[in-house]
């Protein structure tokens, strides 16, 4: 399965990885080109549909919360610059060790997606509750937090690809860099464009809300249909990981 999926993301990331080479020189865009990449990768794959699809179902149910947006790309950016801060401090011969901690938190991805994707179908209720990209006051300071720390964990999926891009890519431009500090804050905000892209889409064609206008049966419906798919992604990738 890991091989079909690989196709797949080296089709879709090998004109973003030729952009990058062409700018290699410019740190900060060869970061963020890399980003997208990263995105792009088998393990970064699924994690990113996979919020797509949540969070466009609630953006095009209850409307975009920015902010909520923003604490999703944040989760990241502190992701990626710990990773990056760990690497500095303990050095560059630690990093090889760090792929043995990531396998483990990668083969959790699946299940969780399978079970958000049963909550979605209405299987069961939460009482620590999902409380991702709600726009209703009593739940905002829980949206941002599931919001940052959905950033954060899909962060954490790591493969070879993303291994070679990050360690081997980026963190030695980080080092050599008199501002590389910065470098792995915008190599997040490029795992983060698809995401942005889609949310963009939304506010663009003005569909933000757009469902909860026609009726919360039309909502219920969309919300299932991404439930199903939830479950799905989360299949394929206990298939592709374990």
């Amino acid at each position: 399965m890991f091989e079909y999926i690989e196709a797949i993301s080296q089709f879709l990331r090998d004109p973003f990885m030729n952009a990058a080479n062409s700018v290699e020189s410019i740190p900060l865009l060869f970061a963020l080109l890399l980003g997208v990449v990263g995105a792009l990768a088998p393990c970064q794959f699924s994690g990113n549909i996979s919020a797509i699809t949540l969070y466009g179902t609630n953006s095009l149910k209850e409307g975009i919360s920015w902010s909520d947006t923003i604490f999703y790309v944040i989760g990241k950016i502190v992701a990626f610059s710990g990773l990056g801060l760990i690497v500095y401090l303990l050095g560059q011969e630690f990093q090889q060790q760090l792929p043995l901690f990531f396998e483990p938190m990668r083969k959790v991805l699946g299940p969780i997606l399978i079970l958000i994707g049963f909550y979605m179908l209405g299987f069961f209720a939460m009482r620590w509750s999902l409380h991702l990209w709600k726009p209703n006051k009593e739940k905002k300071r829980k949206g941002k937090w599931g919001a940052f720390m959905l950033g954060f964990s899909f962060s954490l999926g790591f493969c070879p690809t993303m291994f070679i891009l990050f360690f081997m890519l980026l963190m030695p431009l980080t080092l050599s860099t008199g501002y590389g500090v910065v470098l792995p804050s915008i190599f997040a905000v490029g795992t983060s464009v698809p995401f942005l892209f889609v949310i963009f889409v939304i506010w663009y064609l003005g569909l933000s809300g757009k469902i909860m206008k026609k009726g919360r049966k039309i909502g219920l419906y969309v919300q299932r249909t991404a439930g199903v798919f939830m479950i799905f992604i989360g299949i394929i990738d206990i298939l592709t990981f374990w």
